[in-house]
């Protein structure tokens, strides 16, 4: 059953207005947009430290520009997008922080999974979900996959105490337990192989990935997947992030020339 989510309150969706000219007012080729976006939400804590404001309102702020940047999204026609929410590397963060995140996360998906799943965004979380997250917040995570499993106009993953390098021991340690089972002849282990077993296998390799913030490095994010990833990194800290500029940033991934490790063509 999703007819309602865990704890769920009345709360109206919010949905912003769809702007009909982004493509055109930014030069977007609808015929050649990237299959995978990944975006590296990065800048809430400075933005916040700029105006003398507590890192927890950077977090809050960020929510707007979430839902804006998914709303871009979708009216630029990307197929599929991947945000970083929280990584591996997160719980480092004072345990005040950190309990604040599982929360306002907790309380984010009670508040508007529904407006992802009206606005046909088929949601799904990526990462280490049954390690160390509250079993309140993973609960609503599998009610929020439920709710919109139908939905095709985006796919939004959710990257959630992920970490590119854990991905990939995640994918290592399934593929030994059928060599030791004898289930996989050792000679079979390949990157196909290797591939299945990632968090969201069969999903397209990430096209263009963007970090926001000015900080230019990947941080342990989609190691695999982004490995010929275009990367787009803006000055733009995150909660000043929006659709507009996620359409600057396809423009820009849209003038490259990929080559894949083949001599460009004169």
């Amino acid at each position: 059953m999703t007819a309602e989510p865990p704890d769920a309150d009345e709360h109206p969706t919010t949905a912003a207005p769809a702007d009909a000219s982004l493509l055109d007012t930014h030069g977007v080729d609808p015929h050649r947009l990237p299959a995978h976006v990944g975006i590296i939400m990065d800048g809430n804590g400075r933005w916040a430290a700029e105006r003398d404001l507590p890192r927890r309102d950077g977090h809050t702020a960020g929510e707007a520009a979430l839902f804006d940047t998914v709303e871009g999204a979708l009216e630029l026609g990307l197929p599929r997008v991947t945000v970083w929410a929280f990584s591996t590397d997160n719980w480092k963060r004072p345990a005040a922080e950190v309990r604040f995140l599982m929360g306002f996360n907790r309380d984010l998906l009670r508040r508007r999974a529904r407006e992802l799943d009206e606005r046909g965004a088929r949601v799904r979380f990526i990462g280490r979900r049954e390690s160390r997250v509250p079993a309140a917040l993973r609960e609503l995570m599998r009610w929020t996959e439920d709710l919109t499993a139908d939905n095709s106009r985006l796919a939004l993953q959710v990257a959630f105490n992920y970490g590119g390098r854990a991905e990939l021991a995640d994918a290592a340690r399934s593929l030994a337990g059928d060599v030791a089972a004898g289930r996989l002849a050792p000679e079979n282990v390949d990157e196909a192989a290797l591939a299945t077993r990632l968090y969201a296998p069969g999903a397209p390799d990430t096209d263009l990935l963007v970090r926001t913030s000015g900080e230019q490095r990947l941080s342990n994010f989609l190691l695999w997947e982004a490995a010929y990833a275009e990367l787009v990194f803006t000055d733009v800290l995150w909660p000043d992030f929006d659709r507009h500029e996620l359409a600057r940033c396809v423009a820009t991934y849209q003038q490259r020339h990929r080559r894949f490790g083949k001599v460009a063509k004169a």
